[in-house]
């Protein structure tokens, strides 16, 4: 009969508040005033009663100029020209395919926008749209880039780059928007065996770094071959520090990744989310990241 690990409720340490998050955040409460002074602009989480600026949304105050916004601390992905996002197909249309991508809207994959198998760049005829199924279908997961927004909010997005198209064999881990840092690039191939998606929409896949790049697929054929034990602990490690860093609101980017990864080295995976053990680790990787920037 397998053991059971049983917990009892303890009172926890506050973590230590002297150690900011990345430079210090004004955070506001809905009702909050923001500022008096009728200078600035009512942003996005705003709102001006009686001559003062007052936030409409919990989260953080953002200044751009005499623009005054509020950016929810948890919130459905609003996305933005550019971003790398991963989702998972809900419905194949005529000529396009619907993803959810974490937004109050599902996303739209065109089939004039993605590449067909083998990279190619051509118009795309009938066969191909009868042909939609064979390449995606539904509850495939992909990662794309948004092209454009549609007047609804919607997200158009586009796989025309052999670095996108169907994600085969990881893990999806799913997070709030805004802890994903924006950064160049947000495909890392991590030095513990592992590489990570970092979805601006707070989709994360994790998967195991393929030796060989496989170009010729164009994207779109699944490996399916068994994963070794070795990768799939890293990959479960890799799982648990980010809802480590998750849990304490820590910005997920691919440095913050790697010090949680190798703080947790001593601990066993299963044994992560224990909240001191989370706490341990969570304050090692701060302290980390504050050295660094100093």
């Amino acid at each position: 009969m397998a053991a059971v690990s049983m917990r009892l409720p303890a009172v926890r340490a506050p973590l230590d508040s002297s150690a900011p998050r990345g430079g210090e955040k004004h955070l506001v409460a809905p009702g909050d005033t923001i500022t008096t002074d009728t200078g600035y602009m009512r942003g996005h989480g705003t709102y001006v009663e009686d001559e003062k600026l007052i936030a409409s949304v919990a989260g953080v105050v953002e200044r751009v100029n005499k623009l005054v916004c509020v950016r929810a601390l948890k919130a459905r992905y609003n996305g933005e020209i550019g971003d790398i996002v991963v989702g998972r197909i809900t419905e194949v249309q005529q000529k396009r395919w619907k993803v959810e991508t974490n937004s109050r809207l599902d996303s739209v994959l065109l089939l004039s926008s993605i590449n067909l198998p083998g990279g190619e760049l051509r118009r795309k005829s009938a066969e191909d749209e009868l042909a939609m199924r064979d390449y995606l279908q539904e509850g495939d997961l992909i990662s794309a880039e948004v092209q454009s927004i549609f007047s609804d909010g919607a997200v158009s997005l586009h796989t025309r780059s052999l670095k996108y198209g169907k994600l085969s064999q990881g893990v999806l881990v799913q997070v709030s928007p805004s802890l994903v840092k924006r950064q160049k690039t947000h495909f890392h191939d991590l030095p513990c065996g592992a590489s990570v998606i970092l979805g601006n929409n707070g989709f994360i896949w994790i998967y195991p770094t393929s030796e060989q790049k496989d170009d010729e697929a164009g994207g779109y054929i699944a490996n399916l071959e068994p994963v070794p034990l070795s990768d799939r602990e890293v990959i479960s490690r890799l799982r648990n520090c980010i809802m480590a860093l998750v849990t304490h609101k820590m910005m997920l980017f691919d440095t913050s990744i790697l010090y949680c990864y190798e703080a947790s080295l001593p601990h066993q995976i299963k044994d992560i989310l224990k909240p001191e053990v989370t706490e341990e680790i969570v304050l090692e990787t701060r302290q980390r990241l504050l050295d660094l920037e100093g």
